[in-house]
């Protein structure tokens, strides 16, 4: 028979749920996967119930609930100082993926080029190459994962269409800095870029780092894109409600892929996050606190343990280096023997590279998580890499 997409056919399942399906299999505290173990705010829910069950419950709009798209624009405002008109300007999708692929595939050609950072979220490179376009790879050097600015200024060329990038950014934890952005934007600028900026995680950035979004530079909010995301603003990510900023003909052409992807999305849930959005400063600065206090917890068992790990300034993750402690394996194979032997399982720093020779020493935990799962799965690793010594 004729071959299908070979991008696709070859391609491995996530290793999030590799990880997960392992974890369930040895009944192991599953540090691996990205999601909260708690339910977010009661108040958002009851809202979608209600409208579920009082309705309508048929197709919203396709570019999202009126309600919902004044409630992005408000949040844009009110955090960033952005103004967007919501009715041509704002998008919602059905997740954060849905948003990353109608926009890859709106804004990008066959032949283009997009300039990438890796370690990088592993959708990436799946959709642009479905999209017809060359990846760019700039690696980040570990362990506060700086930009290497040479390699990034000589990335650019006449072929490059846009630079994708995830601030805070998964895996790694880093919040780009003021400086980086400006680099960035200095160089889309002079070669006529669009940028696609990731920002899912922008509301959980820790110790005293800030996000910025990179439109708020100046001559920036004309070509780039921001993403958003209610499922880790709320802790709501089974509900994949994504939701995109940018220029009207930017928004325009996404909008037009996204009505050929999901076309909508399920409107209570709309409804739900639109109230979400105008909750009190008192809700966004305590989600921040509260993980950061996760984070600190995870962080200082992990390293009681034996573990070095990296700095974290924001996102759910953090990242270990495993070299001396426990058995001389790479990171994809010490994943695996971690969740078999020692009940916790982790996921492997090497997956989300695109290129070879990928760093083998490094792998993510997750602490998004209740205090007493962190604390066992701290247990855990005490007992069972005590024993593997």
């Amino acid at each position: 028979m004729k071959a299908l997409n070979p991008d696709f056919a070859g391609l491995g399942t996530t290793i999030f749920t590799v990880m997960s399906a392992l974890a369930v299999e040895h009944q192991a505290i599953n540090l691996g996967q990205g999601f909260p173990d708690e339910d977010g705010p009661i108040a958002i829910r009851e809202e979608a119930a209600r409208v579920l069950i009082d309705g309508p419950n048929q197709y919203p709009p396709m570019m999202g609930l009126p309600a919902l798209r004044q409630a992005v624009a408000d949040h844009d405002r009110r955090f960033y100082g952005l103004d967007y008109d919501w009715t041509r300007e704002v998008l919602v999708t059905s997740g954060a993926t849905e948003a990353l692929g109608a926009a890859l595939l709106g804004i990008l050609s066959p032949g283009d080029e997009v300039i990438l950072f890796e370690p990088l979220y592993d959708c990436y490179l799946p959709i642009i190459r479905l999209a017809g376009a060359v990846p760019r790879l700039i690696r980040l050097q570990p362990p506060d994962w700086t930009i290497p600015m040479a390699e990034l200024a000589a990335a650019f060329n006449a072929r490059t269409r846009l630079i994708l990038f995830n601030s805070p950014m998964n895996p790694t934890g880093k919040v780009f800095s003021a400086a980086e952005l400006a680099a960035i934007a200095e160089l889309a600028l002079a070669h006529d870029t669009y940028v696609l900026c990731d920002e899912v995680y922008e509301h959980l950035v820790f110790s005293g780092h800030c996000h910025q979004p990179i439109a708020t530079l100046p001559g920036m909010r004309e070509r780039t894109v921001r993403i958003g995301s209610a499922g880790k603003t709320f802790s709501l990510t089974g509900w994949k409600v994504g939701y995109l900023s940018g220029p009207a003909a930017m928004i325009g052409v996404i909008a037009k892929v996204h009505q050929f992807l999901t076309f909508t999305t399920p409107p209570n849930l709309q409804a739900g996050v639109a109230l979400g959005l105008g909750l009190g400063d008192d809700f966004y600065a305590g989600i921040a606190a509260s993980l950061e206090a996760k984070r600190d917890r995870l962080t200082a068992g992990l390293r009681a343990v034996g573990f070095r790990t990296l700095p974290v300034a924001g996102s759910y993750f953090v990242t270990a280096d495993i070299r001396g402690i426990g058995p001389d394996l790479p990171d994809d194979d010490y994943c695996q023997w971690l969740t078999r032997t020692v009940g916790v399982a982790a996921v492997p720093v090497s997956a989300f590279y695109g290129a070879a020779e990928a760093p083998r020493h490094l792998i993510r935990f997750c602490f998004c998580k209740r205090d007493e799962v962190l604390d066992a799965a701290i247990a855990r690793l005490a007992t069972g890499l005590k024993t593997a010594a």
